[in-house]
């Protein structure tokens, strides 16, 4: 039971802690975003173009990127997830070792001697 519960408190501090860094990546991505925007309204790099757009858009994809990790993939593919997984996984392979057996069982039985 207590092994149990620690599990429980480790999977909700690892959630707890990603969720955290998903905050700061966008509180940093909104302030990053406001600073390349002024950087590139007054600073001239010899580019004639809205360079931090381009940079802002990459950024932004890297955020979704870390969105759909935290929220969908770590969400459902936790450890509950993956024993549920492994254990679909080894009555399947017994399955099939019980069906092999079986069909050897039946020939022998219906060989001559």
């Amino acid at each position: 039971m207590e092994k149990e519960q620690h599990e429980l408190y480790e999977y909700a501090r690892k959630r707890l802690n990603q969720k955290k860094a998903l905050y700061f990546h966008f509180v940093l991505l909104i302030l990053g975003s406001i600073f390349l925007c002024i950087a590139n309204h007054f600073l001239i790099f010899g580019f004639t173009f809205n360079w931090s757009i381009w940079v802002i858009t990459f950024w932004l994809f890297l955020f979704i990127l870390h969105f759909i990790k935290v929220y969908i993939t770590d969400r459902f593919m936790n450890k509950k997830w993956e024993r549920e997984q492994v254990d679909r996984l080894v009555a399947q392979q017994q399955r099939k070792i019980d069906q092999l057996q079986t069909q050897i069982e039946d020939e022998t039985s219906k060989k001559p001697l």
